[in-house]
């Protein structure tokens, strides 16, 4: 048989997607011959590496289509001033076993208790774990919904959402509430039940949701859907932003000089 010239090889690599087997190949093959491994090995190794390759090329890939706020991160919340039910939940809800199981979650609280913080963090967590997530504002979830059914697109939209494991919602009390806004959203959430997971911030609780869906049995069906398999997050205590604002003023106050 007549050998594969490094350049044939590479263009055979090239051409089955293995980019880190050409980029790594020359570095591992000189180890490997320095080292005398087993070519087992040598073919592991770069195996190893463009497996590990794409998992990082995919999780950025997931990072930028997923709209998650870059500064919302479990590394930058401050879980001390977070709720204890909701601190010892945190590391479970971050390996995202509820995202596996079509769970929701659900975190109520009043403004500026950390809700978003806490379900955006959540999402970063469950991206480098591989899944893919969205994060929206609720009117802007509408909107979309709302302009495709105008096009008369709507399932097409709905089948779009449904690439994601997870999609957070984002202050669902915040939107017009209108008749069609409500029946969209109800769609929306009625096509992932059991199937996909939702991410819900609200500082409404349940028993106000009319306000979202207007009519009662439609309420108590969207809430029946949404709780039905939940994970729900108590976001109480004092306002986390007030906290870290009288921080940073009673810093300045400490300053020489001030």
């Amino acid at each position: 048989m007549t050998p594969v010239i490094p350049a044939t090889l590479d263009a055979l690599l090239r051409s089955l997607k293995l980019p880190s087997f050409i980029t790594d190949r020359q570095d591992t093959q000189a180890r490997a011959e320095r080292e005398g491994w087993s070519f087992e090995r040598f073919l592991a190794t770069l195996v190893e590496a463009e497996v590990s390759d794409r998992r990082r090329r995919r999780i950025d890939r997931l990072m930028r289509q997923s709209g998650l706020p870059a500064d919302k991160t479990l590394a930058t919340l401050k879980t001390e001033l977070l709720p204890t039910a909701v601190r010892r939940l945190l590391p479970t809800l971050c390996e995202g076993g509820f995202a596996d199981r079509a769970e929701n979650l659900l975190a109520f609280g009043l403004p500026g208790r950390g809700k978003t913080h806490v379900c955006a963090a959540i999402g970063h967590e469950l991206v480098h774990r591989g899944f893919a997530v969205l994060f929206l504002p609720a009117f802007a979830l509408v909107q979309r919904l709302l302009a495709a059914r105008r096009a008369f697109e709507l399932e097409k939209a709905l089948h779009g959402l449904d690439a994601y494991d997870a999609i957070i919602i984002d202050d669902i009390g915040y939107i017009q509430q209108d008749r069609d806004e409500m029946e969209v959203l109800f769609t929306f959430l009625a096509e992932r039940y059991e199937r996909r997971s939702v991410i819900i911030t609200s500082n409404l609780v349940f028993s106000a949701w009319d306000r979202i869906f207007k009519d009662p049995m439609t309420t108590a069906a969207a809430i029946d859907r949404i709780v039905h398999h939940a994970v729900i997050l108590e976001m109480s205590g004092p306002s986390v932003r007030e906290t870290e604002a009288r921080a940073r003023l009673e810093a300045v106050a400490r300053e020489p000089g001030a």
